[in-house]
């Protein structure tokens, strides 16, 4: 299991969204409040993405280390200033390697990926959609690790065509039924728009004027969070926020937070 969130707003500092609150993406990493599946803490690695001003693809900054025990990030987070921002602290599954190159974010091109999460029965249950990759794809995954798998997938159906929110809606219920019992938060962004899914653990989201902010947990205790229901997509930018169905063929509209 993994703890991760995902900005686009007003340009913040990058302390501002992963240390300054009192239960910020640091202190979820050794003080999670809903580790469900297993696992205590998140002690197998950290990654974090950023746009810069002006445009541009996004930079990331990833360790396969406790993200407490860095000593460059605190500085690099007070001094980067960004509109739009995903990150995350990793709790490994049994089995998968603790690498630099194994903590989300994923990118290609405008694209940050980070799951929360696990497939079940890797790596046997998903060894079929795998085999659909390109196989290029799979000889260069970041890591052997589940969530890589599963960047792999959502980046081949971006690169196909398709619109980010089924991207991630497609390789959800695809996974889900190929392993069942997985959980599979996923978070994609462009800097523009951040899609989420809600597929077996926690998510919530949280609308203030011109900026939206979805983590895994609330990182306070004030109002203004909503919790996202299992089985809905959230598809969300500095105007809005959709919550829908989480299937391929989602209806049109849906449910929209103010």
């Amino acid at each position: 299991m993994c703890r991760h969130l995902a900005y686009v707003g007003p340009p913040v500092s990058l302390r501002a969204l992963l240390y300054d609150p009192p239960h910020s993406l640091v202190r979820q990493s050794w003080a999670p409040r809903d580790m469900r599946g297993g696992g205590t803490v998140n002690a197998d690695g950290f990654g974090v993405g950023w746009y810069p001003p002006g445009g541009g693809e996004p930079l990331r900054y990833r360790r396969g280390t406790p993200i407490w025990g860095d000593v460059t990030l605190p500085e690099l987070a007070a001094a980067t200033i960004s509109g739009a921002v995903l990150a995350a602290v990793r709790s490994a599954s049994v089995g998968m390697p603790v690498l630099d190159t194994a903590a989300a974010p994923f990118a290609e091109g405008p694209w940050l990926f980070s799951h929360n999460g696990v497939v079940r029965g890797w790596p046997d249950a998903v060894a079929v959609l795998a085999g659909r990759l390109p196989v290029r794809d799979l000889l260069t995954l970041d890591a052997p690790t589940d969530a890589a798998l599963l960047w792999a997938l959502v980046r081949h159906r971006l690169r196909a065509g398709d619109d980010p929110a089924r991207a991630v809606a497609d390789t959800v219920t695809r996974v889900a039924a190929a392993a069942p019992g997985s959980r599979l938060n996923l978070l994609l962004t462009d800097g523009r728009t951040v899609v989420a899914s809600v597929a077996g653990h926690a998510l919530s989201l949280r609308r203030t004027p011109g900026a939206v902010l979805l983590a895994s947990e609330p990182h306070d205790d004030e109002p203004g969070w909503e919790t996202v229901p299992e089985g809905r997509l959230v598809v969300a930018t500095t105007a809005g926020a959709r919550v829908d169905a989480l299937a391929v063929d989602r209806p049109a509209g849906g449910e929209t937070t103010e």
